[in-house]
């Protein structure tokens, strides 16, 4: 595994310049899951084509038979699981537990021969396809789970799928981790550079891999392409400035890690995991990662496509009056912040005189902008309606921190400690701090305050039934607010 930066410079990255941090992401979690599909077809496969073949096809028999296969499935990824065997690392080198594979593929054919036996119908099974069951479904585990293995790495190598990882510090602790990272033999770790804030004080290199930069440049860097991983590789005495490093990187969509040394105590995490066998203590975790991430895009452009149509009627009805009430385009697009402080173009109805100016000043009660169709949407809140399309083309979710324009961000996250932390996540229609009545103007740093608390919080506490909680508490009560002008 080569880890090298091929970067032959000592200055920081200059404004607009980024480093290359390509491929896909690597997901534990899909692998998991990928995993646990590939065992059951594993299992499945072969004792469908036995009793195809062998036993022959009958609509008696056939029930029977698919409710041993499915048992033997439930049965292999249930101990699998405990077994350990969905973990990354036991995924990726399956040599090593090929045995413990083995083995449990005989204790699942024990356990269903007794459970046969003790509900008296093994007669009913054909002893043929039994004990070929037994015989080839260990040894197509293995080599589904070789292959699957082999296919990693393969993609891996190849720049398709990787994990993207930034070491801060440019001393002896991070030697030592690049060192054993280029041991484990570990391909997706692609090393895209090491940052230091001692740029002029320390080497231009650490085995092998360029210093290219420091902390703010890393975080300019984050936030222009995709860095899945940052660990933190300083001495327990840099205590101090580990402190600062964490609260600013907290604020990026990224997993945070320190590297195994006293000063990971102090920062109130106890998830301890390992990267390349190397102990390191998980401070920031990325939000909605692996299968949940997924399911709540689908989900979203699923119910907004739904949504949309079902909506199209109205929609129309309300273009319509924009356009004969005032002259000016039906749509109000205003570019936002959003995942990852990326800029976007949002959508909303029309709700104020055209002036063609970029007036971005927020709406305030009794505003003279506003017009009298303006005035009933904003009201019920159903000027945000195009937004569905934000949530179709992935810029936005139904559920999340609420986007703001571009001149307003700017200027709280300047006087709001860890405001860019709302950013970990994509946009929503709605969202926790909505729900809790921070909507409408913010006009005062504690409004912002309050709002910004709020979204940290359903970041930190994500889960599908809370977003369902949020949607039904929309529907109850957020449309019609006090705040809403």
């Amino acid at each position: 595994m080569t880890l090298m930066v091929r970067l032959e410079r000592r200055e920081p990255l200059r404004q607009g310049e980024s480093l290359r941090a390509g491929g896909t992401a690597i997901s534990p979690v899909i692998v998991a899951g990928s995993a646990v599909l590939a065992d059951g077809i594993s299992v499945t496969l072969p004792g469908l084509l036995f009793y195809l073949s062998y036993v022959g096809w009958s609509e008696s028999s056939f029930g029977l038979y698919a409710a041993g296969l499915g048992l033997q499935v439930l049965l292999t990824v249930a101990l699998f699981s405990l077994a350990g065997l969905y973990r990354f690392e036991a995924i990726t080198r399956t040599g090593r537990h090929s045995g413990k594979i083995i083995g449990l593929g005989g204790a699942v054919f024990a356990v269903l021969v007794m459970l046969a036996f003790a509900l008296k119908i093994s007669d009913q099974f054909s002893r043929v396809w039994v004990f070929s069951s037994l015989i080839c479904t260990p040894p197509i585990l293995c080599l589904t789970r070789a292959s699957f293995s082999g296919l990693l790495r393969w993609a891996a190598r190849s720049g398709t799928l990787t994990r993207n990882i930034a070491i801060i510090g440019a001393g002896e602790q991070a030697r030592r981790l690049l060192e054993r990272m280029a041991r484990a033999d570990e391909p997706w770790n692609r090393v895209v550079g090491i940052f230091d804030d001692r740029l002029n004080r320390v080497a231009a290199s650490v085995y092998g891999t360029a210093v290219v930069g420091r902390v703010d440049d890393l975080v300019i860097m984050a936030r222009r392409q995709r860095i899945d991983e940052i660990v933190i590789a300083l001495p327990w005495s840099a205590e101090a400035r580990v402190g600062a490093i964490v609260r600013k990187l907290r604020e990026l969509p990224v997993d945070v890690r320190l590297a195994s040394d006293l000063a990971g105590f102090a920062h109130g995490s106890s998830n301890l995991s390992s990267l390349s066998g190397v102990p390191v203590l998980d401070v920031a975790r990325r939000p909605n990662s692996g299968w949940p991430q997924l399911v709540k895009s689908a989900l979203d452009r699923l119910l907004s496509a739904l949504l949309l149509v079902l909506s199209a009627p109205f929609l129309i009805v309300i273009a319509a009056a924009i356009k004969l009430e005032s002259r000016g385009p039906v749509l109000f697009r205003q570019r936002r912040y959003g995942f990852n402080n990326q800029a976007f173009t949002m959508f909303k109805f029309r709700t104020m005189v055209d002036r063609g100016d970029g007036d971005v000043m927020q709406a305030q009660r009794g505003d003279p902008r506003v017009t009298r169709v303006g005035r009933l949407l904003r009201r019920t809140s159903l000027d945000e309606l195009p937004q569905l399309l934000n949530v179709l083309n992935g810029s936005m979710s139904l559920v999340g921190p609420r986007p703001h324009a571009v001149a307003h961000n700017e200027a709280f996250a300047k006087i709001i400690d860890g405001y860019h932390a709302r950013h970990r996540v994509r946009p929503g229609i709605t969202g926790w701090a909505q729900v809790n009545g921070y909507r409408g103007e913010t006009n005062t740093a504690a409004k912002m305050r309050a709002r910004v608390e709020h979204d940290i919080y359903y970041i930190e506490h994500w889960s599908l039934l809370l977003d369902i909680r949020i949607l039904l508490l929309t529907l109850a009560c957020g449309f019609m607010h006090e705040n809403a002008y």
